[in-house]
């Protein structure tokens, strides 16, 4: 089991950024491929950016350029760092775990409880 807790969203200008954390507790961390998925009010969640286990990163290309993500082993900690937010950002963020990587929600087994992030224009 893995557990994953999200942290770091609120409300922010067009143009600003925001750092969103998510805490990992259960399995060997390193092991697993992260990912972050994000889901606005009537839409279906989408790929947002994921870190293969091999360190690899992958970004969808409505983020790419703005956002970064990373890891912190030794915290068991993936960050997602985004800058230059635009109101089309706006949405739940979530966290998600999986021992093989993937751009498919469906495929992680792991999530966590979803973090708002809100641009404002």
């Amino acid at each position: 089991q893995v557990q994953l807790v999200e942290s770091g969203g609120g409300l922010v200008q067009a143009g600003g950024s925001l750092r969103l954390s998510c805490a990992a507790s259960g399995r060997t961390f390193s092991n697993y491929a992260m990912g972050w998925f994000r889901q606005a009010p009537g839409k279906e969640r989408e790929f947002v950016a994921a870190r293969w286990s091999g360190g690899s990163t992958y970004y969808a290309d409505s983020v790419k350029g703005r956002f970064t993500i990373s890891t912190d082993t030794a915290k068991n900690t993936v960050y997602l760092q985004m800058n230059s937010l635009k109101p089309e950002d706006t949405a739940v963020y979530l966290c998600a775990a999986n021992p093989l990587g993937s751009y498919y929600s469906t495929n992680y087994n792991y999530w966590g409880q979803g973090t708002q992030v809100t641009v404002s224009s």
